[in-house]
């Protein structure tokens, strides 16, 4: 039997951001000083942060990671889609921490073991543990949340294949339940449209955040369903959305759009980028 690593290594430094701590830093403090938000009416309850390489999406990102700039949180919740096949619903990592070029991010043992425990009493599933992986989607928050956040904090994560309603509900429910009175910050992982030509990623995009805006885990998924607006992380953006929302969240505030148009010039064939801060008035 191989032994699991105590640290999952990076599967993107280098290549999807810096691999360099210095230079890593120094790029996303440019993005959070860039990002200029409005007056935030309550406390961030969740996130939705876009995933590509840091160039591409790296300045949407920073407005929703400036939303908590400074602020403290013991536990953060990230929510991803998994692009790899996996036959499990959900997965987590079986390893204690996730390396990054800003250093170790230490994972919630407990945390994780609580909603595994809830879901398979509760629902007969849980998460599954998966070693080495490769989903850029998860790690690629960490470094961002490195920067903004003040202090120390826990990680739970998450990486889901499933896009089943029914799924979505029962693993919210559970996550309510384990964060109930915990210091605790949601980040739903997604890109938007992909491969569009501008004008109708625009189209796309825009009701995809006009959902994520009224708060409405079911209408982000009706709008994927309907093919009226696309999100990779669907799936995370509503559950995020439903776990938000169980604990007080009331508003959601769009922060930034943004294409990959903006970046490459190319605007026929473009992918879609959105921030947004989930509120509890």
């Amino acid at each position: 039997m191989v032994a699991i690593s105590e640290y999952r290594p990076s599967s993107i430094a280098g290549r999807w951001y810096d691999a360099d701590p210095d230079r890593l830093a120094r790029q996303i403090d440019g993005y959070l000083d860039e990002a200029s938000l409005p007056v935030l009416d309550g406390e961030v309850i969740g996130l939705v942060v876009p995933h590509a390489g840091y160039i591409y999406s790296g300045r949407t990102a920073a407005y929703g990671f400036k939303a908590v700039c400074g602020q403290h949180r013991d536990l953060v919740v990230i929510i991803s889609p998994l692009h790899g096949y996996n036959p499990a619903p959900a997965l987590t990592s079986a390893h204690q921490a996730y390396q990054t070029p800003l250093g170790p991010q230490r994972i919630d043992a407990e945390a994780v073991r609580f909603l595994d425990e809830s879901l398979r009493r509760t629902y007969g599933w849980g998460l599954t543990p998966v070693a080495r992986d490769q989903e850029h989607s998860l790690e690629i928050e960490l470094p961002f949340l490195q920067r903004s956040l003040a202090g120390d904090f826990k990680l739970l994560p998450i990486m889901l294949r499933t896009q089943d309603p029914r799924d979505i509900q029962q693993l919210s429910l559970a996550l309510a339940e384990v964060l109930q009175g915990r210091n605790c910050l949601l980040v739903a992982s997604t890109d938007l449209s992909h491969f569009f030509p501008e004008q109708i990623a625009s189209l796309l995009d825009g009701e995809m955040l006009r959902q994520i805006g009224a708060l409405s885990p079911q209408g982000v998924l009706e709008a994927e369903r309907q093919e009226k607006g696309f999100a990779c992380g669907v799936a995370a953006v509503a559950a995020v959305l439903s776990v938000a929302q169980a604990l007080g969240a009331n508003k959601v505030e769009i922060l930034h759009h943004s294409t990959s148009g903006d970046t490459t010039g190319d605007h026929t064939s473009v992918v879609g980028y959105g921030a947004a801060a989930i509120l509890k008035k």
